[in-house]
């Protein structure tokens, strides 16, 4: 069950950084195989729920999520959003952070559990350099599309 963590700064304010990361259906355009779904109604707050379905036909699977903690950033404060994966395959969580950075840009601070269910503990050094490589090139995609 590997738990990682990254971070990067963009020339974006709080809040513009914050909606490019929140908006879960923009993750779908940009993660590979995946399309993420909103099954509760906006705007996006605690107890809202998704769905990101990832895979080709008989080999995708749903990766439900909740909003679990949900706080934007106000007045140059930072803002927090955590996720609570709650799928029969892939289960774990993510927190999303965004705060002030160095000369008025945004740094982004994601963290992530992730456990897939019957992979074997072996598997975790690749399941995390996977893990970090498609969160990292996602979040980078996010933060540069307007």
């Amino acid at each position: 069950m590997p738990t990682f963590s990254f971070e990067r700064t963009a020339p974006l304010p709080l809040d513009e950084a914050w909606r490019r990361l929140t908006e879960w259906p923009r993750h779908g355009a940009v993660v590979p195989l995946t399309r993420v779904t909103v099954v509760t109604p906006a705007p996006t707050r605690e107890g809202t729920r998704f769905v990101a379905r990832s895979g080709l036909g008989p080999l995708a699977f749903n990766d439900p999520m909740e909003v679990t903690i949900w706080h934007p950033p106000v007045d140059g404060e930072p803002g927090l959003c955590r996720l609570e994966k709650r799928g029969r395959i892939v289960l774990g969580w993510a927190e999303i952070e965004v705060r002030p950075g160095p000369g008025g840009r945004t740094r982004v601070v994601w963290r992530e559990e992730l456990r897939i269910r019957f992979l074997p503990g072996f598997f975790d050094g690749v399941l995390d350099r996977a893990s970090r490589a498609v969160f990292g090139r996602a979040v980078n995609r996010l933060l540069r599309r307007a």
